[in-house]
């Protein structure tokens, strides 16, 4: 039987609005609600990060030793037993637990769906439209995410634990979803009985040799990690100063609104860049903008929006560049792994930031804590130039 690829891509669309709905985004929020501190809260991101840290690679050589298909679908069940933990509730430890099985979920999925729509291109060589779909994907990531966020907002004052009904009925559509997708060959040139039965350890040496053989793209790697940490902090810490300055409900929303139509405007000029612009220049412009955070030190709220638009605006417009850069650059049965590891230096990257900025903010404020980071990057950007040939071959 033939395989219906170009479904395969309309599916993982509806199960990318399904599973990135961000009904649950405003969980600062909601745990300070339940008594958390911000370090407490820190704390769980962190633990977040740990476990992903932990499960990022194994979750990976499962799709590439199995099926993209049947890791998905235990996303979803990850995620579903997240929300209802996050429901129960209580205490530090029990929130700690909905964050651990949260990771679990957000690793069986990260890199998968990807993976599963460029090898479902390749099999008919189309994978030149990846981009393009790569962008669409970011598109509907954030159409969904916003929709799930602003309808959180609603919430924020209003029975907030619904959110996460919402989610656990979410989660079930998502499922639906990718049961409809029929699996494809991952190929790599021809296709053999020794590479379709590659042992876990094979396909990890293979991928740890190409990150070796590849420095641009290991180097990308982590280039991408701390500037998508940086970007989530300020995401997430934002929520900490809106519950603070007292913003209501459909302040909130509004705020999200704006926010989703930037970035999905945004969004329309990524595969342009990605085209335009060669690699060095494009992550030295990314690197540069967030020294934007420097004028958190004017501790005005006017500016501290701006900079929030800013950064979510960027994070859209670099996540399908990077995308296409690290699928053109990795093999069919080693790409779930490879964008794992790409996982990986994410989590590191949280792991120290998160719980850092919580404690900054609590013994500081807001504008302080990021303020601070600038002159970090400021810094950092500064010896990184002094090296030319970090992004080179």
């Amino acid at each position: 039987m033939k395989i219906e690829y170009q479904k395969n891509v309309a599916c993982s669309y509806w199960y990318s609005f399904f599973a990135f709905f961000g009904i649950n985004s405003l969980w600062v929020i909601y745990l300070q609600q339940q008594g958390l501190s911000l370090v407490e809260i820190g704390l769980c991101e962190s633990i977040f990060h740990v476990a992903s840290f932990l499960f990022e690679l194994p979750s990976g050589v499962l799709a590439d030793r199995f099926s993209y298909k049947s890791v998905l679908i235990a996303g979803r069940i990850m995620a579903i037993a997240a929300a209802v933990t996050m429901l129960i509730g209580g205490s530090f430890w029990v929130y700690a637990g909905g964050f651990v099985l949260n990771a679990f979920s957000y690793n069986l999925q990260s890199g998968t769906l990807e993976a599963l729509i460029y090898d479902s291109l390749l099999e008919q060589r189309q994978e030149k439209h990846y981009p393009k779909a790569a962008a669409h994907l970011n598109m509907i990531f954030e159409f969904a995410d916003t929709g799930g966020v602003v309808l959180a907002g609603l919430f924020v004052h209003w029975h907030f634990e619904l959110t996460y009904v919402i989610e656990i009925l979410i989660s079930c559509l998502a499922l639906f979803s990718i049961l409809l997708v029929k699996e494809p060959r991952l190929v790599s040139g021809v296709q053999t009985e020794e590479t379709s039965a590659a042992s876990t350890k094979k396909i990890l040496l293979a991928a740890w040799k190409l990150l070796q053989h590849q420095p641009q793209l290991r180097n990308l790697m982590i280039f991408q990690a701390g500037f998508d940490a940086v970007c989530t902090s300020y995401y997430f810490y934002f929520q900490s100063l809106m519950e603070n300055k007292n913003f209501t409900s459909w302040l909130i929303s509004a705020l999200l609104i704006l926010a989703a139509a930037i970035n999905i405007f945004a969004m329309h000029f990524a595969p342009h860049l990605k085209a335009k612009l060669p690699v060095s220049t494009f992550t030295g412009w990314l690197a540069v903008s967030l020294l934007i955070l420097l004028t958190c030190w004017f501790n005005q709220l006017v500016i501290l929006l701006g900079i929030f638009l800013l950064v979510q605006a960027l994070g859209s417009i670099s996540e399908p560049i990077f995308s296409s850069y690290y699928n053109e650059a990795v093999p069919s049965e080693q790409r779930a792994t490879l964008l794992s590891v790409a996982s990986v230096f994410f989590s590191i990257g949280m792991i120290v930031i998160f719980p850092f900025l919580g404690w900054l903010i609590e013994k500081s404020n807001f504008a302080i804590a990021f303020g601070s980071l600038g002159l970090v990057l400021l810094v950092l950007l500064g010896s990184i130039s002094i090296h030319s040939r970090f992004f080179a071959n």
